[in-house]
């Protein structure tokens, strides 16, 4: 379950970056929760060949997040924002965070 939150916050972050292929097949898989087999009968092709795309959208999304740091950095605003008791500089960063 883990694993499904952090890939789901990159695509939230990332998810433009990729390819309208990619962002089908990512929806697909995790949003709306079809399996390999499905996926591959929707788009005719093998189910191989939708787990490697799969797969491949994954590692794109890490690669983005390894260069960037975007979710990093939002957790540790988000951090800071629970540990302050500055309500302007919470309303400042939470600013931040929703560009």
């Amino acid at each position: 379950m883990e694993e499904l939150v952090y890939y789901t916050l990159l695509y939230d972050i990332y998810g433009s970056l990729l390819t309208d292929k990619q962002q089908e097949y990512f929806e697909d898989y995790y949003f709306k929760n079809l399996s390999l087999s499905e996926l591959a009968t929707k788009y005719n092709i093998s189910r191989n060949a939708i787990h490697k795309q799969i797969k491949e959208t994954i590692k794109r999304l890490e690669n983005y997040e390894n260069e960037l740091k975007i979710a990093k950095k939002n957790e540790m605003l988000e951090n800071i924002i629970k540990e302050t008791s500055d309500n302007e500089l919470k309303r400042k960063l939470q600013e931040v965070i929703s560009i």
